[in-house]
């Protein structure tokens, strides 16, 4: 695979000469690259690991401490020694399957100079680093309500758990991602100019931090309902002589509920010399809007081909997030992406495939070993064929086929999660709900092995009257901050699974790299 930025160096090459010269387990991440909630204080240092607190006393005299933080010095002084902190269990996973597959720490990396790396080398960990890429939150408010998704990230999913009560007999790890409005995740105040973290985040931005910055990255909720996000746009158009290489990113649906709000994207985009736009789809027609609950799929797709001719964006990325639903129209929907590369050549998005932990009885790894085996073949067949190999670049393939492996030699579920039959429990129960709550059929959207499946699974399912009669009482459980949809428990599970041990993704267990 041959990166941009070094000519002809393999990312594999790029690793051994830069990063693990430092340590075994060195991430710039942890240095340059953040992830903020501004709306209530939370920070990590990229989508995979939970998030923690901000501590207010630190923001009096230091702005700069909304990034860093105490324990992200710590994470820096244990990767400084060659230790392996828990909380990015997700790249140690990736590199321990064998088969030389590279990590999101390597990519997560690489995008900084080497100079600005080894500074980190020999920095005491103790001292505070200036951002080169940030992501910032102002608020949860989203008019989409994933499945995979929380109320701790979308509002929509908020007035769910407050129209129906919490989601019944969810008994694994992921219980605590449906059971309550997640009132740690309302913001600090109601106003965001009184917000001690947005203030915190003005003042750094404005001292010094809009002239460091490589890229700024506004994630959500949905951006694009924040009037924070406007706020950027407008200084981006009344500084036009500050840091005119910065690259400025939001995350959005692309589905606004007001026609005249992608009107005004359209418009503000003109003003951005370098505008990158991340959106999500991984699945096509009502497969995708069944997942992404809110979703118009044609409006979407409508917005998709205004953007990359009215709008002024540098690059489009298209995320996908891949789950237990989406396999069953991933090919169409990949055909579909290809479909727009050769409409608008370099313009037409950039392909990622994420794969989702959690909850992990979305996942999927706990799909039935025959119905891995059916997406897998189906996959490679798709992939190995003449258009995906001429029209994807060697990170989009390289992606695609650490799915392809991962459908192949992942026979148990993921480590700290429930046993089999819970997760199973939990597929019925939680989509039998989801139908009525949401007015969808999963049979009628996934005809084929996945609905037979779903019908042969036993599982206790309240009846209708008791899903939309319910108001049942809500358990405040913990929902970890980060990506919901890679993010899972390092420390924990259910109880019962703690005491069992049951083998989860496991070098041993599973044969990965052998």
């Amino acid at each position: 695979m041959n990166r941009g930025r070094i000519g002809i160096e393999t990312y594999p090459e790029y690793k051994k000469r830069v990063i693990d010269v430092i340590s075994p387990s060195y991430c710039a991440a942890k240095w340059y690259n953040a992830t903020i909630w501004l709306g209530h204080g939370q920070t990590t240092s990229c989508h995979h690991p939970p998030g923690h607190w901000i501590p207010l006393e630190e923001l009096k005299d230091n702005p700069s401490a909304i990034h860093n933080t105490p324990h992200k010095k710590l994470m820096r002084k244990m990767m400084q020694e060659g230790e392996r902190p828990s909380e990015c269990e997700y790249c140690w996973k990736v590199e321990d399957m064998g088969k030389g597959h590279i990590s999101d720490r390597t990519f997560k990396t690489e995008i900084f100079t080497d100079e600005d790396i080894k500074k980190t080398a020999t920095m005491p960990w103790e001292e505070n680093v200036n951002l080169k890429t940030l992501e910032i939150s102002f608020d949860r408010a989203c008019n989409f309500k994933c499945s995979y998704c929380n109320p701790a990230f979308s509002t929509a999913w908020v007035k769910d758990i407050n129209d129906y009560g919490g989601y019944q007999n969810i008994q694994s790890d992921g219980r605590g991602h449906f059971q309550d409005t997640a009132p740690w995740a309302e913001p600090a105040t109601r106003k965001q100019e009184d917000n001690p973290y947005i203030q915190a985040f003005h003042k750094w931005w404005e001292s010094d931090l809009a002239d460091s910055l490589e890229e700024i990255r506004i994630t959500g909720g949905e951006p694009i309902m924040h009037k924070g996000t406007w706020k950027l746009f407008d200084w981006f158009e009344n500084n036009p002589g500050r840091n005119r290489e910065m690259r400025f990113a939001i995350n959005s649906n692309l589905c606004p509920e007001t026609p005249k709000v992608f009107d005004k994207l359209i418009e503000k985009s003109h003003n951005i010399p370098n505008l990158h736009i991340y959106t999500s789809m991984e699945a096509t027609g009502i497969q995708g809007e069944y997942i992404r609950d809110g979703l118009d799929y044609k409006y979407w797709m409508e917005n998709i081909h205004r953007l990359l001719k009215e709008g002024n964006v540098s690059q489009l990325f298209m995320m996908m997030t891949i789950n237990s639903l989406c396999l069953n129209s991933i090919t169409e929907f990949l055909d579909e992406m290809l479909d727009l590369r050769e409409e608008y050549k370099e313009r037409a998005p950039v392909l990622s495939l994420n794969i989702l932990r959690f909850p992990s009885f979305q996942s999927a790894a706990i799909l039935p070993e025959d119905i891995k085996t059916h997406y897998m073949e189906k996959l490679n067949d798709w992939f190995i064929s003449e258009r995906p190999q001429s029209m994807l670049d060697e990170g989009e393939k390289a992606s695609v086929q650490r799915l392809i492996d991962y459908l192949d030699i992942i026979k148990t579920p993921h480590k700290n999660t429930a046993e089999t039959p819970k997760l199973y429990n939990d597929f019925k129960s939680f989509f039998s709900q989801y139908d009525v709550r949401r007015n969808k059929d999963f049979v009628s959207t996934f005809p084929g092995p996945l609905a037979e499946w779903f019908k042969s699974l036993d599982a206790e399912v309240p009846n209708r009257d008791q899903i939309l009669n319910s108001n049942n009482p809500t358990n405040t459980m913990e929902i970890f901050m980060a990506d919901p949809a890679t993010t899972e428990k390092y420390e924990g599970g259910d109880d019962e699974h703690e005491v069992k041990n049951v083998p989860g993704w496991n070098t041993e267990t599973d044969n990965l790299g052998s």
